[in-house]
């Protein structure tokens, strides 16, 4: 599996972990933070860079 893979995995389950927590302490604003966790799209494309002179 590849590290992208792993990590967005990782962050899905975060987020779930945070949704259900909030939904058991009936926090809304950790409920809301961990269901925007789970949605993050996750870009393949890594960001160029330009060379240095």
């Amino acid at each position: 599996m590849s590290a992208q893979k792993t990590s967005d995995l990782s962050d899905k389950l975060k987020g779930s972990v945070k949704e259900s927590i909030g939904k058991l302490v009936g926090d809304p604003k950790i409920e809301a933070e961990g269901k925007s966790q789970q949605k993050l799209p996750k870009s393949d494309v890594k960001p160029k860079t330009t060379p240095k002179p």
